[in-house]
């Protein structure tokens, strides 16, 4: 049986990336990163990855007519690596259908906020403007909404500060504590998607509205 295989798309920072790096190094997640592909030449991502010895692919997203033209070329290069799982982080592109039904049921993505509130970008400023008590992320299936799918996992914190950067670090650890273990869920076929549906331990998962203020 070969070796779980894990595929990464970033933009920037990777510090996502970073944290599957270790969970693999702890043998946390059984499994490598098979590559890890950027659509952003100069994402210091590549160069984590670079330092933990892991293949990178460039694909500038500038360099296509259309999105769909550009996720062929991602499912083109990332075919060749074979992925049981192709996880988003931090990766800056909706896909379009072309890429997630190559790659149907194997695409998590992260986002940081209790979804459905807040889709799309500048979660950490609408949280403080509109007063929110809570904050948190969610990590979901991917479809071709944005920023919808399935949810898998959320984590929350309660908001005790005005700053956008403070509360961004603190979104921050609860993404590499939650991230890494809802990979190592799905590694160990815990959790899975049917029929649209997530399903933990056999068991379907139901996430309503997100939490109130």
């Amino acid at each position: 049986m070969s070796e779980f295989s894990i595929a990464v798309l970033i933009s920037g920072n990777g510090s996502n990336l970073q944290a599957f790096i270790d969970s693999i190094e702890k043998k946390e997640i059984k499994g490598k990163i098979c590559c890890v592909l950027s659509n952003k030449r100069n994402a210091y991502g590549l160069e984590r990855a670079k330092k933990a010895e892991i293949s990178t692919e460039f694909i500038n997203n500038e360099d296509f007519e259309t999105r769909e033209r550009f996720d062929s070329e991602m499912v083109k290069v990332l075919s060749n690596y074979q992925p049981d799982l192709i996880v988003l982080a931090g990766f800056m592109r909706i896909l379009s259908p072309v890429f997630v039904n190559a790659f149907k049921g194997r695409i998590l993505n992260i986002h940081p906020s209790l979804l459905p509130k807040y889709p799309g970008l500048n979660t950490h400023e609408r949280v403080l403007e509109s007063k929110d008590k809570l904050h948190g992320i969610t990590i979901h299936f991917v479809d071709e909404s944005l920023d919808g799918g399935p949810i898998c996992a959320q984590s929350s914190l309660e908001v005790n500060t005005t700053s956008v950067k403070e509360l961004e670090e603190e979104i921050h650890k609860l993404e590499h504590e939650l991230y890494p273990k809802v990979v190592r869920w799905y590694q160990q076929g815990l959790l899975k998607l049917n029929d649209g549906k997530v399903y933990f331990k056999e068991k379907q998962l139901y996430f309503g509205e997100a939490n109130d203020k």
